[in-house]
């Protein structure tokens, strides 16, 4: 994101390593219309998509790490490099060679380390890392569920879903509603189409009018289940340290025991002991320097000691006592002797609980294979493993198929069926099973084995993991019931977004193409400053998720359309690759719909309506109050299509005769005719 300045003289992207997933990169790259440079440490002529050196503007072949090789490929005058070799080394020098070679550089790199990854972004700065398997984990896992969710993913603690259905004849909005009716504050419709229908690609290809009827496919992102608010304790590491940076003194009481409810039991009765002998300790050590002020702080804290151990026999255990002691003091001191005992006691039995239940943790048997309507993923491998935990959070009975055991702590809760992997087919319950996945790293493999599970269960979902293109093209089109998916493919369009400025928070894929939920910092100058949400969504084709002013206010989730950005505001959108490159370029869709308001029902509804036309058109308010004192007259301030019928919706309430009229061409308009009689 940049203004028109910026992007012509940094519309440069290096692209160090030309594997797979730089080759992609470089694809996509070109979408975007930048020149590209590329380095590759071996020359080849067999590129696995042919045309990378016609796409690419210069190619360099040697070492991305030494100073001259990225010299050569122009780096003091690139906007961004793209570091994507399989050697995480190879990626980090060539961050710090790149750095110093241009201070301003945005660096993306390839890395799966997150904890060095945040390092390098603090000591780096203007510095993004991905791991291609994380980025394309939740689009495989999301593509064998075969249900309602298309994507789901949280911002801020806030689950959100992107949800198809398709609606049956019985359903309550069938004939009842229409489409614009579903936009709530927790839900935003992104597509409509009916069977037969060619699906488009974007988020508004339908009209808001349109009623629901039996047959239609809707799509929506929506509001899920909120995490607890409350919860002082970031999941990632919960401990008393976050805790405190997080407390909100307002409520402390109610976070304190939020945080006391969440320890285990024999956490909390640790807890309440070591505070009471603690609580007894000193109470101790003061008792006896009040009773004998004569002997040392230290003598006092001694004795106090020797008794919370069990020592009270060592101080008074002869048939004479050896000082004068009176009876309250030397009561409380075996009563201190005898919770220290207790304590004791407790602390030795949860110390042997521990090992006892580490000790089982490794005899631990892996829970039984389901019988039905579960998932079978073969391939544990990296990717594999991400997609496991995956389905696992989401409650998703799940068998994996592997030809090595897993170690005894790699997914313990994973039914596995270990072996030859033909063989392993028949023993996963495979006739039962709603989805298969092949992640194997051998495209060929994985078709081979993705049709020998369909040949047991033809009903069954079908993802299948191909990198090559034109492999997943044939594929595609050869076995149509089988779905296919490129790890690089998919990770790519994040890695290239990313070269642009943008925070790529999570990807999916939504009716064959990739769906990214970017954030934005809206900078003074940029194309989002100054802009109304409503054309940010309609003008550039992205869906608006959360929007903050600044960062000391709450954020909004599915924020309405009103609202206008400013410098420091933070934005998240949902978008595809078309929508980021609008964004990029600045560039935004023509405004075809005037409006024309005829006569308004009364001085309230002439008042109201101007208010209305500030807020859903952004032209200011006296425009507004000037149009409405003169009807009837066209508001010269072209809309987008939503846009237009929304504020014609809101005007017929308050009984302001309106319609709109279509124009083909979308102009400027001057601030001081803004509308004709």
């Amino acid at each position: 994101m940049s203004s028109e300045q910026k992007r012509s003289d940094l519309a440069n992207i290096l692209v160090c390593g030309l594997g797979s997933l730089g080759q992609y990169c470089v694809s996509v790259l070109k979408e975007f219309g930048v020149t590209i440079y590329g380095i590759e440490f071996l020359d080849k002529t067999d590129w696995e998509l042919p045309e990378l050196p016609n796409w690419l503007d210069t190619l360099i072949i040697g070492d991305c790490r030494q100073s001259s090789i990225l010299e050569q490929a122009y780096v003091g005058k690139c906007r961004a490099v793209l570091l994507v070799t399989q050697n995480a080394q190879v990626n980090i020098a060539a961050a710090f060679a790149a750095r110093s070679l241009n201070p301003q550089i945005r660096i993306v790199m390839r890395s799966a380390q997150e904890n060095l990854n945040q390092l390098l972004a603090q000591h780096l700065g203007n510095f993004v890392a991905f791991a291609p398997s994380q980025l394309s984990a939740a689009a495989f896992a999301l593509a064998a569920l075969g249900d309602e969710t298309l994507g789901f993913f949280h911002l801020d603690n806030q689950l959100m879903r992107v949800v198809q259905l398709t609606i049956p004849a019985d359903h309550r909005w069938c004939d009842l509603r229409q489409l614009h009716e579903l936009n709530t504050s927790t839900r935003k419709l992104l597509s409509h189409y009916r069977p037969g229908d060619t699906v488009l690609n974007g988020f508004y290809q339908w009209e808001p009018n349109t009623k629901i009827q039996a047959g239609n496919v809707l799509i929506w992102v929506s509001l899920g289940n909120r995490l607890v608010a409350s919860d002082p304790l970031p999941a990632s590491d919960q401990n008393w340290l976050n805790f405190l940076k997080c407390l909100d003194w307002k409520n402390w009481r109610s976070q304190l025991n939020n945080l006391w409810q969440q320890r285990p039991q024999t956490q909390r009765v640790a807890i309440i002991c070591g505070g009471l002998v603690a609580f007894l300790y000193l109470a101790c050590v003061g008792l006896f320097k009040l009773q004998y002020p004569e002997i040392a702080l230290q003598d006092a804290f001694n004795v106090a000691l020797v008794l919370i151990l069990g020592g009270f026999d060592n101080l008074f255990g002869q048939l004479k006592l050896p000082f004068p002691i009176p009876e309250w003091l030397h009561l409380f001191s075996a009563g201190m002797t005898i919770v220290g005992t207790i304590f004791i006691g407790i602390l030795y039995a949860m110390l042997t609980e521990r090992v006892l239940s580490a000790k089982f943790q490794f005899l631990q048997r892996r829970p039984p294979l389901p019988q039905a309507n579960h998932i079978v993923l073969i391939g544990l491998g990296k990717i594999g493993k991400q997609v496991a935990m995956l389905l696992q959070s989401m409650k998703q009975p799940l068998i994996g198929i592997n030809e090595t055991d897993l170690e005894p702590g790699v997914l313990p809760k994973l039914p596995v069926v270990i072996g030859n992997i033909p063989d392993a087919l028949a023993r996963a319950n495979l006739p039962r099973a709603k989805s298969v996945m092949v992640l194997t790293p051998d495209e060929v493999t994985n078709l081979e084995l993705g049709l020998m599970a369909r040949s047991i269960n033809p009903s069954s979902r079908l993802v299948i993991r191909t990198d090559d293109p034109q492999f997943s093209e044939n594929v595609t089109r050869l076995v149509p019931f089988a779905q296919g998916l490129s790890v690089y493919g998919l990770a790519a369009e994040a890695f290239a977004a990313a070269a642009f400025g943008e925070n790529i928070l999570h990807l999916f894929h939504v009716n064959r193409q990739t769906i990214l939920v970017t954030e934005y910092q809206v900078n003074q100058g940029d194309s989002l400053d100054g802009q109304l949400l409503a054309d940010i969504a309609y003008g550039y084709g992205v869906v608006p998720l959360l929007h903050q002013r600044g960062s000391s206010l709450s954020p909004e989730f599915l924020p309405p359309d009103d609202i206008r950005l400013h410098a420091g505001d933070r934005l998240v959108v949902m978008a595809n690759l078309e929508g980021l490159q609008n964004v990029e370029r600045g560039i935004l869709a023509i405004r075809p719909w005037l409006v024309r308001i005829e006569s308004a029902f009364s001085e309230a509804a002439i008042f109201e309506g101007a208010t209305i036309l500030t807020r859903c058109s952004g032209c200011d308010i006296p425009m507004a109050r000037s149009l409405m004192n003169n009807l009837p007259a066209t508001l010269q301030f072209p809309l987008y299509q939503h846009q237009a019928q929304r504020l014609v919706r809101e005007l017929s309430k308050i009984r302001v005769q309106v319609y709109l009229v279509q124009t083909p061409v979308s102009g400027t308009v001057d601030s001081g005719s803004v509308f004709e009689n």
